[in-house]
């Protein structure tokens, strides 16, 4: 098939050069001693010796400096973060919109894939191949890469070790807040998730999200449960939106649920952390359903919380089937949008796809195809609420999954359906067959619930969502697919390895960005550079950082220490 090459104009491709080469007389590349630098890569490829936050930190920088990230201008900061989107999941989710749309599906584009500048993006932790959320998201919030389970502290703290006040880092959105900026966090999955958690708490434990999960010995060295960091938030003066769900972390065990009074809140404490939050900020407008959240005049309301499940979001596939209600995530980002857009210092705001990721891990494509579809559909709501030309958003996945595109299926085939193509190059007009004569499908998984041997729950053959596999048993044979509807929301793709959720990937992930300071997103990048990339967009952020003495050049290389993290000061708050 013949290449197509898109056109770039010369003016375009000078920009970028005289930018990255104005941004590398502004700041001393890395050195050859850097840990970071590729003359030391071979001492810290295999056993990370001599990595440390601080090297991480300013190679960082060094990195989005060089790219010219400093000649953004952003006043508006957006991360959208599509949690296990792999590369496999964007095309397969195009394919899918496009389809829907009545098209053939390969030549559609997300809304994202419009934004003009892109990268990939390398997802490791510092102690796993393979990443998972709080490592990954620490390191697109602090410039700094971490461990697995960790949640903004240093890869020099061991996992459930309650001397990490030590090595906190300071996050964007700390940083923003400190600096005058409006903060805000959107998701779909708990608020007290790893991902969302990472923006503002600070833990060693990822799974600490309320003191029923904090052990007692943990409790009694110092560390704090996750919901109740978020309540108590030291920096500017708190987040001023925050959507999502994870309503029994905030609220304590004697407490019925307002939505569903068979379940109660998982505090042991009897802290009622939402109560807490309405005490600390009178001003501030609780909402726990969709219809409370269309009531308020968000562009009179200057800080609101919205906890609209217990646990997770519904995904958009079952959201009609709520009780009461819950909006949408690009509802969700558009009010986020409404409320911070009165700073005109300039806002921050992170956006999380959550839902993504648990339908991977459910083996289970339509459902996080579907949730693609709806990030794409909450980044064009961005890009409504929030023009161009002062908002930088960067578009990017945390880690990957292990969903395959595989087969030669013809032009348009259903993303969803079975292969009708041929198992070689030559294209026909049949179901495609294995080698024992049986169809597949387009889209599978390496590993996961899928697995078509029997289980416990489920006999021998195609498997459904949900398929909390157990007492699997080997399979004897494929099942025949013929006449199986594999478009239905419930079918799990077939999984070559048994396991009781589908794992993540360790693959590249594609980063897009548009808007001021967006030209500096491109090649193959580090994941914390996602941070600098951000940062050195923001001139108000860039200031703040060097007035505390953490800038070379007036590019911020220096790893910021928490004391940067400051409430602001009456008088900045009220001009918020």
């Amino acid at each position: 098939m013949p290449v197509h090459v898109l056109p770039i104009t010369l003016a375009v491709v000078a920009g970028i050069v005289s930018g990255a080469s104005a941004a590398r007389d502004r700041i001393p590349a890395p050195q050859p001693q850097d840990p970071m630098h590729p003359a030391a890569a071979a001492a810290t490829r295999t056993s990370g010796a001599g990595e440390s936050a601080a090297a991480w930190y300013r190679a960082g920088a060094n990195a989005a400096a060089a790219s010219g990230a400093g000649h953004g201008g952003a006043r508006n900061l957006i991360l959208f973060v599509g949690d296990g989107m792999s590369l496999t999941t964007v095309a397969a989710a195009r394919i899918l919109e496009g389809q829907r749309a009545g098209q053939p599906g390969e030549e559609h584009r997300l809304s994202f894939e419009d934004l003009p500048f892109t990268a990939l993006s390398r997802t490791y932790n510092t102690d796993s191949q393979t990443p998972d959320s709080a490592g990954t998201m620490t390191a697109m919030v602090t410039g700094v890469k971490a461990r697995i389970g960790a949640l903004s502290v240093g890869q020099q703290v061991a996992r459930r070790d309650c001397a990490q006040r030590r090595d906190e880092l300071a996050t964007l959105l700390e940083i923003a807040e400190s600096a005058g900026l409006s903060t805000g966090v959107v998701t779909n999955t708990r608020l007290t998730h790893a991902t969302p958690a990472a923006t503002y708490a600070h833990s060693s434990e990822r799974e600490w999200e309320s003191d029923a999960e904090l052990p007692a010995d943990a409790a009694a060295q110092g560390c704090r449960d996750i919901a109740s960091q978020f309540v108590g938030l030291a920096a500017g003066n708190g987040i001023d939106v925050a959507f999502g769900g994870g309503r029994r972390k905030f609220l304590p065990a004697t407490q019925a649920d307002p939505e569903y009074p068979d379940q109660h809140g998982d505090r042991k404490d009897g802290r009622n952390l939402v109560s807490e939050w309405q005490h600390r900020y009178p001003e501030g407008r609780y909402v726990w359903n969709a219809a409370q959240l269309q009531a308020l005049d968000l562009s009179r309301e200057s800080r609101v919380l919205g906890l609209f499940e217990p646990d997770h979001m519904q995904y958009e596939l079952d959201r009609s089937h709520d009780r009461a209600g819950e909006p949408s995530l690009s509802e969700m980002t558009r009010d986020a949008i409404t409320v911070l857009r009165r700073n005109p210092r300039g806002f921050f705001l992170m956006v999380e796809s959550g839902r993504i990721d648990h339908a991977h891990h459910s083996g289970n494509a339509y459902r996080a195809l579907d949730e693609t579809i709806q990030l794409s559909d909450a980044v064009r709501a961005a890009r409504l609420a929030s023009p161009g030309k002062d908002t930088l958003i960067i578009v990017t996945a945390d880690h990957s999954h292990t969903l395959n595109f595989a087969g030669y299926a013809q032009r348009g085939n259903p993303i969803l359906g079975k292969v009708i193509g041929s198992s070689n190059e030559r294209a026909e007009k049949k179901y495609a067959v294995d080698a024992l004569g049986l169809p597949y499908t387009t889209l599978s998984y390496a590993n996961g619930p899928g697995y078509v041997g029997a289980s416990t729950q489920q006999p021998q053959g195609p498997k459904h969502f949900p398929h909390n596999i157990a007492g699997v048993v080997a399979a004897t044979a494929r099942p025949d697919l013929t006449d199986v509807r594999t478009d239905d929301p419930d079918y799990l793709q077939e999984a070559t390895v048994p396991s009781g959720s589908e794992t993540h990937a360790g693959d590249d992930v594609g980063v897009w960005a548009g808007g001021p300071g967006a030209q500096a997103v491109h090649g193959s990048i580090e994941q914390n550079v996602v941070f600098h990339l951000l940062l050195q967009a923001q001139p108000a952020l860039v200031q703040y950082l060097c007035a505390a003495g953490d800038c070379e050049a007036g590019v911020p290389v220096r790893l910021p220490g928490m004391d940067v993290i400051r409430p602001l000061r009456q008088e900045q708050s009220n001009r918020r």
